[in-house]
């Protein structure tokens, strides 16, 4: 299953972004080989960059992976109450709030690296064990309406985006 199999109606067009970056990608073993290719780049990065902010108000390169870390958990929470028939409709969340509160400016790369390590591990299991159509189940996040299968491609696309942004801004 390949980002080509979504429909429009499965993510917010806000998502679109996220979506086109995973374009191509397969679900279950994209979010096990992006994994691998995220970790071999940030363990890359020197360490006098993961605290250089490129303009006033910015998130450091350690405060983006526990970005990372925070949202991907929120997705998986959203993807599992969805699959599992919950009709609950789920909050939105402030980013710059669990950024601010995550603290991870005082932590190591080597403490956030574990926690990410983890949490993908913990991500590929949970979406192993969706069916096929509990991938198809759709709820409300947020402003609107996304699928379970569109939750991992935006996890691999998010990911994908910060990457880019870290290239571009921050090395």
């Amino acid at each position: 299953m390949t980002t080509t199999d979504l429909q429009q109606d499965e993510y917010l067009p806000y998502f679109k972004n996220y979506i086109d970056k995973a374009k191509g990608v397969e679900l279950l073993s994209g979010l096990e080989s992006e994994f691998k290719k995220a970790y071999q780049f940030y363990t890359s990065i020197p360490e006098e960059k993961l605290d250089f902010r490129y303009a006033e108000n910015k998130w450091n390169i350690k405060e983006i992976i526990s970005h990372l870390i925070d949202t991907e958990r929120i997705f998986c929470y959203r993807a599992l109450c969805f699959a599992r028939h919950d009709n609950t409709i789920l909050p939105g969340f402030d980013e710059n709030n669990y950024v601010d509160y995550s603290y991870a400016k005082t932590r190591t790369i080597k403490s956030l690296l574990e926690e990410y390590t983890t949490v993908r591990q913990a991500t590929i299991t949970l979406f192993n064990s969706f069916a096929n159509q509990s991938l198809m189940r759709k709820g409300v996040a947020g402003a609107g309406e996304v699928s379970v299968r569109a939750l991992g491609f935006l996890i691999i696309g998010h990911e994908k985006h910060h990457i880019d942004i870290i290239n571009q801004r921050y090395l």
